[in-house]
Order: structure tokens, then sequence, then C-alpha cells
């Protein structure tokens, strides 16, 4: 092809430049090119505009077309160089129609196919010249983004419903449910709050940067299966470089705790649920619907029996050397709304993916997209990693050595954001047939049938009440003998902090004892104090308590994990002078009160606001308890110019310890 910024010139004028120079006004050229930013924001779905200002206005002979190129070495055939025409010559896939002509300034129109490579495209204007090109200069202002497109029925990520593409696509504000599950709440007991930002300025070209580092062929970016999966695979960092390094042990000198992000976006621009919500930025930012959903006591299950085997030593303690699947008190993963046709019908829709690096898929960290109808079916052989996500929700928990098999401990509750408000919608039934269902048909897997012994002595464990960070755990053992006779128990108590993943961060204590339990029920009572569990705690508010115990050749086991409740850190913010409005600048006011009974040290204050501010910090060396003397510790915020309206969530604030 011939350099875009000069006109072809036959070799035998090349004698008589000047010539030819001076009738160069009688053809046409390019004198500005608007890619009609505001008007495409605003307006298009499918089609974008682009307004053209030529020298003079076109003629019926005159010939342009517009260029549409990705990548380092574009080819028409790899779809990479796109060649948009306006008249009957023959151009690329894409189709494009002029919309308006006023004088010398041209608006067209742009429909690139529902398959196009997703990604930054720069734009040329060509005008035909003889049996040459006159093409624009390079203009990085004139670059176009093409992504997935929710509004368009032809494309894979296509959502009907408006309300939905405004949630998955559009919100750049989101939640995530954390915490311990109790059945008797209903729902979950804290939730954290994630600003996705993905219109913010750089996440997009991070996005994009992070497919161009994962080396992704430019021609597999507009399949959607190939993009999901590298994405889930490039969010973290555990074998190719990615954005998220998985960090589980209470070490963050190397970088940031979890919980000190208020958003995605620092976590783009430098390079769990961490993964969940970088990788709901991501892709919200791409175009594809996205939601984060949560698991209560979700399962990690190693070796892919579809079983969770904790071992436990012949005294009844947890064997943790030999133990390799695990229980998290949650698990965050992310959903999104694609069209499969790699399946069979039915199976489209909500697909389950996960950027946490667990296990491998096709040699990398990665999981999904399974289908969540699949899942839910046992129809376990489609991909991806569908037997995986089966056992974190509906896996049978089983203790070995003194054998327990436990059918409904695994996948209490699977929670995501409502549509209209941060309460849970929980989306449990999306996932599981729940206990009393008489749907049984997919249990192949959950209702294999095991040479169990019949159990005759059953007990539970209750804490006598909710239990603050630094009070004591009264706990209380309750046995409950189905039999008409006395039975005798050989029974251990074991306490540990864990982390939120269910692996032991610190052993606090053992408790054996032997009981009768009469034909009714009996109970054991157990303290462990504050003082006990206090200095091994770290960031973890989690104890975890298990009961082993063998009656004859029978064996009983219970687990309990009991999350210390943190009261509630008051943060306040209030303008300093007048009301918030659009175009103003304005201070916030923040005040933070420390309510333990203890002075904390290290104390950071982040502030972050979805197009109101970028990240800000604060840092107080020490946070004195209110009993001692005046706590409050004040920080003024200044808050730049807002350009257009925007609600900043309270919880935007994190005040971290």
């Amino acid at each position: 092809l011939p350099q875009p910024e000069h006109l072809l010139i036959p070799k035998a004028y090349k004698h008589d430049v000047l010539c030819l120079y001076s009738s160069l006004s009688a053809y046409l050229s390019v004198q500005k090119v608007d890619m009609c930013q505001q008007t495409n924001e605003l307006q298009h779905k499918t089609q974008f505009l682009v307004r053209v200002t030529f020298n003079r206005p076109l003629q019926q002979r005159d010939d342009f077309q517009l260029e549409f190129l990705i990548g380092e070495n574009p080819s028409a055939s790899r779809g990479s160089l796109v060649v948009v025409t306006f008249n009957s010559r023959p151009g690329g896939p894409w189709s494009g129609q002029i919309v308006e002509s006023q004088g010398a300034t041209v608006t067209l129109g742009i429909t690139p196919t529902p398959d196009a490579i997703v990604g930054r495209f720069r734009t040329n204007v060509a005008i035909v010249a003889g049996t040459g090109m006159q093409r624009t200069n390079r203009d990085a202002a004139t670059d176009v983004y093409v992504l997935f497109n929710a509004w368009c029925k032809d494309d894979a990520v296509f959502l009907p419903n408006e309300a939905e593409r405004n949630e998955y696509v559009l919100n750049d504000y989101g939640v995530m449910y954390q915490g311990s599950f109790e059945a008797k709440y209903k729902q979950p007991r804290a939730f954290f709050s994630l600003f996705l930002l993905q219109f913010e300025r750089g996440v997009l070209d991070a996005c994009i940067y992070i497919l161009d580092v994962s080396k992704m062929p430019i021609n597999d970016r507009g399949n959607i299966i190939k993009v999901i999966r590298m994405g889930s695979a490039m969010i973290n960092a555990q074998d190719d470089n990615g954005v998220c390094v998985g960090n589980w042990s209470d070490d963050y000198s190397m970088g940031r705790s979890p919980t000190s992000w208020t958003g995605s976006v620092q976590i783009l621009l430098q390079y769990c649920w961490v993964f969940a919500g970088v990788f709901n930025t991501f892709l919200r930012t791409l175009g594809i619907p996205a939601r984060t959903v949560t698991n209560f006591v979700s399962a990690h299950d190693s070796n892919g029996n579809l079983k969770i085997d904790l071992i436990c030593l012949p005294d009844g303690l947890p064997d943790d050397q030999n133990t390799r699947d695990s229980i998290w008190n949650y698990h965050c993963w992310n959903e999104v709304f694609i069209r499969r046709d790699d399946l069979p019908p039915g199976l489209e829709g909500w697909q389950v993916v996960d950027a946490t690096p667990q296990e491998t898929s096709d040699g990398y960290f990665r999981c999904g997209p399974v289908s969540m109808i699949a899942v839910k079916e046992g129809l376990l052989c489609h991909p991806f990693d569908a037997g995986f996500v089966f056992s974190e929700v509906t896996g049978s928990l089983r203790t070995l050595t003194q054998y327990w098999v436990e059918t409904d401990y695994i996948g209490k509750a699977v929670y995501t954001k409502s549509l209209d408000s941060n309460s849970p919608n929980n989306i449990t039934q999306n996932y599981k047939y729940l206990p009393g269902n008489t749907q049984t048909h997919i249990s192949n897997y959950k209702n294999e049938t095991y040479l169990i012994i019949q159990i005759q002595c059953t007990y539970t464990l209750h804490p006598s009440l909710q239990v603050n960070l630094g009070q004591d755990v009264n706990l209380q053992v309750d046995f409950h003998n189905n039999s008409d006779v006395p039975k005798t128990i050989q029974a251990n108590l074991a306490c540990s902090v864990i982390f939120y993943t269910g692996v032991r961060a610190s052993h606090l204590k053992n408790h054996n004892f032997t009981i009768t339990v009469p034909a009714n029920q009996s109970d054991e009572l157990v303290k462990l104090t504050a003082n006990e569990y206090m200095p091994y705690l770290g960031t973890q508010i989690c104890l975890h308590f298990i009961v082993t115990g063998q009656i004859e050749d029978e064996s009983v086991t219970a687990i309990k994990v009991l999350e210390l409740k943190i009261p509630t850190l008051t943060v306040t913010v209030r303008l300093l002078s007048g009301l918030p409005q659009v175009r103003q600048q304005m201070f916030a006011n923040v005040t933070f009160t420390n309510p333990f009974n203890f002075a904390l040290k290290d104390c950071r204050l982040a502030m972050e606001g979805a197009g109101v501010m970028s990240e800000k910090r604060r840092l107080n060396k020490y946070a004195h308890t209110h009993t001692h003397h005046t706590h409050t510790h004040t920080h003024d915020i200044y808050i730049s110019e807002v350009k257009t309206p925007r609600s900043l969530p309270g919880d935007c604030l994190q005040y971290r310890s």
C-alpha cells in the first residue's frame, strides 16, 4: 500500500510537479474527521457516527472509504483490517451509509458485525485517486473502541431485559456479600461495596492491555468464550503475569491488604472477592453483562471426586497435613450472560466464571464459563469446569478416619445484588435443588450410596449469643440421642483461628472429654476467652470449631464457624459550605470514632467516588479508645468538580487498622 500521507504521483509526470500541485484543488481531500463522541455516547447501540469534512462538496465521481485497523499487522482475512465503502464498490463485512450531507461535511453511519474483534481500532479515511489511495495521517483522537454489545440481538452477549442491561453492563457500583451465613438470619450479615468504575479514564485501555499482555491473538478477540477464559486467567497472576497476586497469608508487606481497596480502578491501573470485583470491572468494561455472586459455605474440591474430604487423626483432631480439600466461609465469583453456541440448546444464559486461582483449567488457573443450568441439572460433561463448580455448591462433606457424611452442609446460600437496591437476591435455586424438592434425577453424584453405619447419636454446636470481637466465647455442645438407651461418647473439640478460605491460621486449644448421653439430650459447655484468641487473629475474625466423637463403631462430627462481630465504625460526611451541586467544587468532612475498648494502630482512611473523586487516603498512627480521652479523628477531603449528577454511597468510605 502507498504511504498514507502521500498522493501517488505517476512516474511520467514527476518532472512537472509544480503543474500537478497547482491543480490539486480539483482533487478531493480530507480537512477534518469528527468521531461524534457526545452523540455516540448517548445514542448509539449498534451503529456509530463519523463526521468527515472534505475540501469541497462530494461529487458523483468521488470515491472514498473508511478503514479500521487493529493490531500490528492488520489483515482483511483475519478481520483486523475492515474497509467500509459508500458506493457500489465492495468493501468489508461492516456496513456503512451516508446519513447526512451538508456542503462539504458528510455524516457516516457505521455498523460493525456482531462478531467483530473487540478492542481499539485506528481509523483512516482513504480517498481513491487514480490507481492509488490518499489516506489521513494517524490520529489517536479518531481511534474507536469496539465492545461486545448487549443491545444487539445477534451478539453473543445479547440481554433482552433493559433493566438488567442497565444493572449488569452500565452500573459502575457493585456489592459483594461477605461473612458467615446463619439460616436463622435468612440473608447475609455483611456486605462490601465496590466501585467498578468501568467508565473511568484509563480503565478501558487497561483492560485491553491485559489482553495484549496475554498475547491473545487479535482474531480471537471477537470470540466471547475465548475472551472470558483469557480474562479469567489474566486477572490472577498465579502463572501468567496477571493483575492480582493471591495472598491468604495475612502478610501484605509486599502489597496491600484485600480489604483496603475501595474499587477496581486502582488495582487495574497499578497493575476471591478482590478477584471477583476486578474481573467484574474487566467484563463490564468490555460490554459483557456480568455480576458478582457469593456462595456461603463454599467447597474447594482439589481432586475432582465431587466430595469434600476432611481427614481426621485417630484421636479426632483435624489432620491439616493430609487434608487437601477445604470449605470457605464464603467465596465470590462472577456470572456472565452469554449465548453458548458450543453447548446443547437450553444451556445458554447465566454462566459461572471465576478468576480466583484455585485449580487449573487447560493449563491455566481459571474457571468457566460453565452453564448454571448444567450445574443444577448435574450435566457435568459440558465445558468448562462444571464438576468443580458443582462441588462448590452441591458437594458432599465427608470426614475420613472417623467416617461421617453430610449432604446439605455445602452451599448454604448463593446471593447477588438486587437490580434496584443493595439488598441481597437469593439465587440458590438457580444452582441446586433445595432440600425437600422432589427433583432428584440429577443426584447421581450427590445421592450416591455409601456403606455408612446408621448414626443414632448426633450433636450440634451453638454459640451462646452473637459474639463481638474482644468478648469471651461460650460454646455449648449439644448431644441428641435418638436411641432408647444411653450412649457414652469419647469426644474431642478443636478450636482454631481460620482464614475465610477455611485454612487454619492458628490452633487455639483442644478439649477432650467423655460424656454419657441419655435417651434424650445432654450437653458440654466450653469457654474460650478473648485472651486466648485475640493474639492470633491478625486480620482474620473467624473461629473454627470441630467436634469429633466415637461411640462403639460409630462416628459423629459437627463443624461450626463463628465470625466475630466487629462493632459498627461510624463515618459521617458533611459539606463545609453549601449543598452539593453539579459543576461545583466542595469539601467533605469525615470523622471516625474508635468504638473498641483498646487503641487501634496504623489506621488508614480510604475514600473514593465513582465519577466524583479518585481514591484519597489518610493515615492515623493511633486511634485511641473512647474510654480514655477524646477519640474523634477528622479529615477534610477535597472533591474536585463533578461534571454529571452522581451519588456517593456512604460505604465508599473504608477505615482500616
